[in-house]
């Protein structure tokens, strides 16, 4: 079966629908999938609702989708670098998920392994645990949290193989191999394509058998969110 797709647009043709849940790997602009996203934000599709542990920033990532009011609803960690976020929560116009980044890190991993859910001593006894069962185990308690999969989950990585085993850059690596295998559909932009083979079986990151579909986006723009500089 080919996995791979001329560009963003043909790869995401006939998957996105309104209403879907979307998982998006990356941490702030880090490991992002952006030519994707800008894809996704070309389809119209509505009522969407994100699961990524943040927003991207205003006018980039996934602030684009909020710019073009797409999102209903995001499952994530960090909100903080995105001003319309901030003003659309504020004034109702989006539902929060707020979600303690290592239980979301978690709740994507167990998704992938099949697990429904699992027990956790983060949140217990804060707002996070409203609403949730409470358990005692060896005499401390936790709080259950169910398991997230997403209808189509979009991935950045470095090099994929044409049979979609992935390799991530450092630190890009972040949310991006959860979020590949929480997905019913997973689409990975990647900067680089190889045969079969190429990739020695032992580097592998993310396994062929997560991804479904491939883009190539050898340019990415990698903007980062906040620049600090020393003079000269």
């Amino acid at each position: 079966m080919n996995k791979v797709y001329p560009d963003a647009a043909a790869a995401l043709a006939g998957i996105i629908q309104d209403g879907q849940t979307i998982a998006v790997g990356g941490f702030g602009l880090c490991g992002i999938p952006e030519a994707l996203i800008a894809a996704l934000r070309d389809t119209g599709a509505k009522g969407l609702t994100a699961i990524s542990n943040n927003a991207g920033v205003d006018g980039f990532g996934l602030g684009q989708l909020l710019e073009t009011r797409q999102i209903k609803k995001m499952i994530s960690s960090y909100v903080g670098e995105n001003k319309e976020f901030a003003r659309q929560y504020l004034a109702g116009e989006l539902e929060l998920e707020f979600t303690p980044q290592g239980t979301l890190a978690e709740k994507l991993r167990a998704g992938g392994a099949g697990i429904p859910a699992f027990f956790t001593k983060t949140g217990v006894g804060t707002i996070v645990a409203e609403g949730k069962e409470i358990r005692e185990f060896d005499g401390e308690q936790y709080v259950m949290e169910r398991s997230l999969v997403a209808d189509v989950s979009l991935v950045k990585a470095w090099k994929a193989d044409k049979a979609g085993n992935l390799l991530y850059r450092k630190t890009a690596r972040n949310f991006n191999p959860n979020v590949a295998a929480a997905g019913k559909i997973t689409v990975v932009e990647v900067e680089e394509l190889v045969e079969v083979g190429e990739i020695d079986p032992d580097a592998v990151h993310t396994p062929g058998i997560f991804v479904h579909r491939i883009v190539v986006n050898a340019t990415p723009e990698k903007r980062i969110e906040q620049r600090t500089i020393r003079a000269n």
